[in-house]
């Protein structure tokens, strides 16, 4: 089982580092997005300095790339039948290696070891684990992603309020019904991240001076 979850960790993690805004700003925009905007190379970034296209393009495998990594550790554990006990939750081993390639993933992709650990702040890989998780949540705050970013023009918003839309909408089905703990868990650990990832976002938002899409 040990090595299965190094297995799983590492796999995670390196397919969350493929830094794809990176790649597609270089070889179709000619530029290095770390050297312009925000320096993030997540797909907003992408979308100012190598054009709206690109960065689409980056957004959608920056979520595949999350998918994989934890439909991976689905198949990789899917075999280990049993359960473990956590704080008198009963815990599926399965569910257990999606969070953790989950969570790997996320970090890969904000701290890529492709990219000299310069990477975005999370939001698309996030939203991959959680297709790959709890698909009705991340469709439901994509959804929420996509209406705010697009009324506000503001993604950073958008992110924050999306990510954490499919977080709320996980606190009731764990309080009255049997859905895994450890994913809303897992939720709010990322989500926390997120915001951190997004502090001088917040800040520029309180100012009215953030950066507005197109």
């Amino acid at each position: 089982m040990i090595a299965e979850f190094v297995i799983i960790v590492v796999v995670a993690y390196l397919l969350g580092s493929i830094p794809f805004g990176l790649i597609i700003s270089k070889l179709k925009g000619g530029v290095d997005v770390r050297q312009h905007g925000s320096g993030k190379t997540g797909a907003t970034n992408v979308m100012r300095t190598a054009g709206t296209k690109l960065g689409f393009l980056t957004m959608g495998l920056d979520v595949v790339k999350a998918t994989v990594a934890v439909m991976l550790a689905t198949v990789i554990l899917r075999g280990s039948g049993g359960l473990v006990s956590v704080a008198g939750v009963s815990i599926h081993w399965q569910q257990i290696g999606q969070v953790v390639a989950g969570m790997a993933a996320v970090i890969g992709h904000n701290w890529p070891v492709f990219a000299k650990f310069k990477g975005g702040r999370g939001v698309t890989a996030y939203f991959g684990t959680l297709f790959a998780i709890y698909p009705p949540a991340g469709i439901f705050g994509a959804q929420v992603v996509a209406i705010a970013a697009l009324r506000s023009r503001h993604m950073s918003l958008g992110s924050i309020l999306g990510a954490s839309a499919a977080l709320c909408l996980m606190i009731p089905l764990a309080i009255l019904y049997n859905f895994p703990v450890i994913y809303l868990a897992y939720s709010l650990a990322v989500v926390a991240l997120l915001i951190v990832q997004h502090q001088d976002n917040i800040k520029r938002l309180r100012q009215g001076t953030e950066r507005r899409l197109w």
